[in-house]
């Protein structure tokens, strides 16, 4: 009797295993039907440059589709967002550039939107966002720039917002209004992709350059930046930081070229919570668990989120942030000696003080240089002749500051003489 019962249970068994066969083989045949029907979206998803990314509207009336736990108490249109109407006449979508300016930041962020304008062959659209005492200041400037400049770009200018429960603690976090940055996913929810950059940056080279990158992304990136440091030795995060930080020296946020549509899809791992978080809930809980071991704010979240998500991150090198820590205890960013610098980050105020004289000399050439005049004559020579009288360590560099610069002024100058003569 034994006998059979044994039979009878290896048979179950049998029939059981069978079973489970058939229907695992059922499940992943359906799987790959469904992936075959989902691939091209997936593809068209994961380049980073979506055919479709629309220009973020504000429309009269509306408000910014904000997640559900934030509460706005006021319309941002028509009162507080600028929506410009220039025709476009780019056969292409604008690259979009997005900057945060609070307090006294009004002229220095229109010097960087001068130097994107300057460059930049491809229309761009800009997406301001500031203190509501700021727009009249923009919107008067940027509507008096020549015709041929101003037909380069679109605008919107926005109100800064946070989750209103913690407005006050973001917005103090780190400078005024500076971790806004972190939220532009979540705000402009029709935009694909975006450069950020803080208001002391200067473009050298077109926008179209540091755009291009994110055709390279991989198909787990979301986002692009260059290191805080070369030099571990006089790294900030290697020797002071008191939370994670991505790679040896951390990252610079003041240049961070973001694929949105990937980071509002993304689940992120973290060490809040034993499942991945979305960005949208990753934010609030990464703030109070490290908000008393942080000292640069924003950027030092995004380094704790990059650390634990370095496959999502793309690093540049230095010559697409060039800041003063790679000049003035001696030059050690390498790519910017052998390319020029690309993108100046004059932080620690270098624009506005005697410190670093070839800093502030580049950031003073661009301001005070009258658009449609000539950019050699005008904007290189002036530059170089000043540069000669620098001898910090930072100046004794000057040929990193006029490399590309010379390259960019020199098609700047072929293109307004093309169209002088079409003019004629």
């Amino acid at each position: 009797m034994r006998r059979y019962l044994r039979v009878l249970f290896v048979c179950t068994l049998l029939v059981f295993c069978s079973l489970l066969y058939i229907f695992n083989q059922l499940v992943s045949s359906l799987e790959r039907a469904d992936h075959r029907e989902r691939a091209p979206r997936t593809r068209a998803a994961d380049t980073g440059l979506s055919e479709r990314a629309q220009d973020d509207r504000c429309n009269s009336g509306s408000v910014p589709h904000w997640e559900p736990y934030w509460r706005i108490s006021r319309a941002v249109c028509p009162n507080h967002c600028v929506t410009d109407s220039a025709p476009r006449s780019a056969p292409r979508d604008p690259l979009e550039l997005a900057v945060v300016a609070c307090g006294s930041r009004l002229e220095e962020t229109l010097v960087m939107l001068k130097s994107a304008v300057l460059f930049s062959q491809r229309r761009l659209r800009f997406h301001i966002f500031a203190e509501d005492d700021l727009h009249a200041g923009f919107r008067q400037e940027l509507e008096s720039w020549p015709q041929r400049f101003r037909s380069k770009f679109s605008y919107s200018i926005y109100p800064i917002s946070f989750p209103s429960d913690n407005a006050r603690e973001w917005k103090r976090l780190f400078k005024p209004c500076a971790s806004q940055r972190l939220f532009l996913p979540l705000i402009l929810k029709q935009v694909d992709s975006v450069l950020y950059v803080d208001t002391d940056v200067l473009f050298l080279r077109p926008l179209e350059d540091v755009w291009s990158f994110l055709s390279r992304f991989n198909s787990s990136q979301v986002a692009a930046m260059a290191p805080e440091h070369e030099e571990p030795r006089i790294g900030w995060y290697n020797r002071f930081a008191r939370h994670p930080y991505y790679g040896k020296t951390g990252v610079n946020s003041g240049v961070m070229l973001m694929n949105m549509t990937r980071i509002r899809d993304k689940h992120f791992k973290n060490d809040l919570a034993a499942v991945d978080l979305k960005w949208a809930d990753l934010l609030m809980p990464l703030l109070h668990k490290y908000k008393l071991n942080i000292t640069w704010g924003d950027q030092d979240l995004l380094n704790i989120i990059f650390h634990h998500n370095p496959e999502s991150l793309l690093l540049i090198e230095c010559h697409w942030n060039y800041r003063p820590d790679h000049c003035i205890y001696g030059s050690n960013c390498i790519s910017a000696e052998q390319n020029g610098v690309y993108i100046l980050h004059g932080n620690r105020g270098v624009y506005h003080d005697d410190k670093q004289p070839a800093f502030r000399a580049v950031y003073d050439a661009i301001k005070q240089f009258p658009l449609d005049e000539d950019p050699v004559r005008g904007l290189l020579l002036p530059l170089e002749e000043k540069l000669k009288s620098d001898h910090t360590y930072c100046g004794r560099s000057r040929l990193v500051f006029t490399r590309r610069l010379r390259e960019s002024v020199t098609e700047l100058q072929k293109d307004q003489d093309r169209s002088r003569r079409a003019e004629v």
